[in-house]
């Protein structure tokens, strides 16, 4: 039994051959790459080509090392590599398949994330308008999102934030990361997640990643830790934003363990609501969104801002209303009104040290409550709160005017109000083609199968008349 097994674990690994002849990369040229990788992530890596040849025969390097393996690799093909292409996941991760994990030691989380960061500034520089590889070797599961909010619920804080390394980093430079952050956001509200992303992914991996290896003391890693949790949700929702589902889900669960670093629970309940929770509802799994809104709320343990406790009943609420109970839907949703009313004029609330910019308000629960509405048929009630979001959202938020405007003009076509309904779509063409985001692209396909299933051919006709004056819109839709 024991030479069978032996043999087995040491079956020539064919994978890892075919990647290194497809990077052109010799033996000796892998091993002093995977040691310089190793040494930037404060690794003391002494490979040869020697060792590179065992990997061959079958053998699994120790520890984090195929990661470290499959960064290099990912480097040198423009693409992500994993440990199942590269044959070297390990026997639970394969037979698990549940999808990006948490890490547990700090260590790891950072090697992960700098190994993302790194593949998909890659894949984004290459292949700007396409959707990333990290899309091409997965595919979400739910369980995936359930296990990595349990795996937040239980675990300890980091004892320490504090970091040694080649370069000092302190305040100013933390200072200019947010900074920085701030205007990102402000990107991604005026242009989508298609414009935006590539731009924050090289940040993470050329700026942050350089500031996480550096030496700083607690405090300044706490904030550092912090602002690469916003950045890293950030991409989630932009990879969301572009029908990028595992991508979301990566940067998701990377934002999770960066929250959990920067010792801010509030932000990691905001992530598992408003990324893992939306991810659930995208995927028709309304249950599941009712769950993970719940941890979420469990999770935070009373420090929380008003707005995001108003997220996490808005997508608790939204998972009641796919499941078609109106009770718990009304009930939830008016929790998350409240929950937004304490934060006018109130002073000395609970605060996110990652919430820069997080754009929860009247006018997006609006949104979020006609939708709601919606999905339980009720499309008077979905009107009334369609045209308040509609009408509330400030002018730099561009894509969610557009997506609001958009859903206002569908449910108005629903309701036969059909040339109300595409008079107020074609005011939304303008707010569309000034951002590239697959929900907006999406919302056109929703607007156009009403004009379809009222019959009104006319009606139909002209508004893709409409689509046709913007190639780009009318490309994608």
């Amino acid at each position: 039994m024991g030479t069978a097994k032996n043999y087995k674990e040491r079956q020539a690994n064919e994978r890892l051959r075919a990647l290194i002849a497809e990077a052109d990369c010799s033996h000796s040229g892998l091993a002093r790459q995977v040691n310089m990788c190793g040494r930037a992530h404060g690794m003391d890596l002494r490979y040869d080509k020697t060792s590179v040849s065992r990997w061959l025969r079958g053998q699994r390097p120790r520890d984090t090392v195929p990661k470290v393996i499959a960064e290099v690799l990912s480097g040198k093909l423009g693409r992500r590599v994993t440990l199942h292409e590269m044959g070297m996941a390990a026997e639970q991760d394969v037979n698990g398949a549940k999808g990006p994990q948490l890490p547990l030691s700090l260590h790891d989380a950072l090697l992960r994330a700098c190994a993302l960061w790194q593949a998909d500034a890659q894949d984004v520089s290459m292949r700007p308008k396409a959707p990333t590889s990290v899309a091409k070797t997965d595919l979400v599961t739910v369980a995936g999102l359930v296990e990595a909010s349990r795996d937040w619920l239980i675990t300890e804080p980091d004892r320490s934030a504090a970091h040694r390394g080649t370069r000092r980093v302190g305040v100013p430079d933390v200072a200019a990361l947010w900074a920085t952050t701030g205007a990102l956001v402000d990107l991604d509200h005026r242009f989508g997640g298609g414009h935006i992303r590539p731009v924050v992914v090289h940040q993470l991996s050329g700026v942050v990643a350089e500031l996480l290896r550096g030496e700083y003391k607690e405090a300044v890693g706490r904030r550092l830790f912090a602002c690469a949790a916003r950045l890293s949700e950030l991409v989630g929702y932009m990879a969301f934003d572009t029908n990028q589902l595992m991508p979301a889900q990566c940067y998701y669960t990377q934002a999770l363990r960066l929250a959990q670093a920067a010792g801010d629970r509030a932000f990691g309940s905001y992530v598992i609501s408003a990324g893992l929770g939306r991810l659930a509802l995208a995927m028709g799994n309304p249950r599941e969104t009712v769950h993970l809104a719940k941890a979420a709320q469990e999770g935070a343990r009373g420090d929380i801002t008003p707005q995001i406790r108003s997220v996490q009943y808005a997508i608790e609420a939204r998972g009641h209303a796919l499941l078609g109970d109106r009770h718990s839907f009304q009930s939830v949703a008016d929790r998350a009104e409240e929950a937004l009313g304490t934060s006018v004029g109130a002073t000395g609330d609970a605060r996110s040290a990652c919430d820069l910019g997080i754009s929860f308000d009247t006018a997006y629960l609006a949104g979020e409550r006609a939708l709601g509405y919606q999905d339980l048929g009720q499309l008077k009630q979905a009107l009334q709160w369609a045209e308040e979001g509609a009408r509330a959202h400030p002018q730099a938020r561009v894509r969610r005017r557009a997506l609001s405007t958009l859903s206002l003009a569908t449910m108005m076509v629903r309701s036969r109000e059909v040339q109300a309904g595409c008079a107020v779509a074609r005011r939304a063409m303008s707010l569309v083609k000034a951002v590239q985001s697959e929900q907006c692209v999406t919302a056109l396909r929703g607007l156009t199968g009403a004009l379809d299933s009222v019959g009104d051919e006319t009606a139909l006709r002209e508004f893709r008349t409409t689509l046709a004056d913007a190639p780009a819109v009318a490309s994608s839709a």
